[in-house]
């Protein structure tokens, strides 16, 4: 086995937290990140995030159960903060002991932090701004992860490497940080860990791992893919909150924008109220990632996906892929 002395020696921190061999977390993706990648990450070292997306509380009792039938390995729970049924998923990680909480989508609503320290978990949350995450980290917040544009799914306008800039000289030092977006190989985990990150997030890299359940024909579009084929989706109405999604062009990528001029039709007319538009934005994407992800509707379904994706060219277990990413971490700092 590769020795590892320098990556983990940078890692520490992140693996303290984590509680696991290694501090690469895989970012939830909705329909993806479910119990069979979820174990097989944590199982390979690393920390799995179940993706709640749209979940009700009995489905993400379930998906919790049966990951836990997959591995006694650490891994985590990622929640939406604009879910209607937040505050029962919050009880639902309670009840089964959750150990690490990743609040997404949004600022976290006002006691949800506090609702999850209750039963002792770890809450780790995003921030758009060093201001935010400072007020965040303030407010009980455990960790941070700043991800950067070069993400799949939603996005932020701020590339990841001048958010690693910006963020980790004045955070670092005193707390947990995860990188996040756009990190297809070890080489880039090296760089952020020398900068103070305690570890990095990946989800492309993961999502069509062996052990991912997404449709062949999904994967396959993974393949032949490559970086300039990863554009973010366009804001067609100023009144609508919608955060750019980034995801491999094909006509999904053109129905949004007519789901879009839909739902501002309907504001116009008032028969919905500004949250029901964003949660109609939201069922949007969750059902057009389903397309794509378990039907293989490659064309009308969503290919959310980061512009790493053109350096993935075939499948691989979960494990290689984290022994992988060390091994070429470990070489890149071996160099230095």
């Amino acid at each position: 086995m590769t020795d590892l002395a320098k990556t983990h020696a940078l890692m520490a921190r992140g693996r303290d937290f984590l509680g696991t061999e290694h501090a690469i977390m895989c970012g939830a993706m909705s329909w993806v990140s479910e119990r069979s990648l979820v174990s097989a990450i944590s199982n390979g070292g690393g920390f799995g995030v179940i993706a709640c997306g749209a979940m009700t509380p009995d489905l993400l009792d379930a998906e919790i159960t049966a990951t836990r039938a997959m591995t006694d390995k650490p891994f985590g729970v990622n929640l939406i903060t604009m879910h209607p049924d937040l505050t029962d998923l919050i009880a639902i990680c309670g009840r089964h002991d959750v150990s690490h909480v990743v609040l997404a989508g949004g600022i976290p609503p006002k006691g949800s932090v506090e609702a999850i320290k209750v039963f002792g978990a770890k809450v780790i949350v995003f921030a758009p701004t060093l201001a935010l995450a400072k007020k965040l980290l303030r407010s009980g917040a455990d960790a941070l992860v700043i991800e950067g544009s070069e993400a799949g799914g939603h996005i932020g306008p701020v590339s990841t490497s001048v958010l690693a800039q910006e963020f980790l000289p004045a955070l670092a030092g005193d707390h947990v940080v995860f990188v996040a977006g756009g990190i297809g190989r070890g080489e880039a985990i090296a760089g952020y860990l020398e900068m103070g990150a305690s570890g990095v997030q990946l989800g492309t890299r993961f999502a069509c791992a062996s052990e991912s359940i997404a449709h062949a024909d999904f994967k396959r579009a993974f393949f032949r893919a490559n970086a300039r084929d990863a554009v973010a989706s366009v804001q067609l109405d100023a009144r609508l909150p919608v955060i750019p999604v980034r995801a491999l062009k094909n006509k999904g990528t053109e129905e949004f924008t007519v789901k879009q001029r839909e739902v501002g039709v309907l504001l116009d007319q008032g028969k919905v109220d500004m949250g029901e538009a964003q949660l109609q934005i939201e069922r949007y994407w969750a059902g057009a990632l389903r397309k794509a992800v378990i039907d293989g509707d490659i064309e009308n379904g969503s290919l959310m996906a980061g512009q790493s994706v053109g350096m993935l060219k075939e499948e691989e277990p979960a494990a290689d892929i984290i022994a992988k990413l060390m091994a070429e971490s470990e070489d890149a700092l071996l160099r230095r």
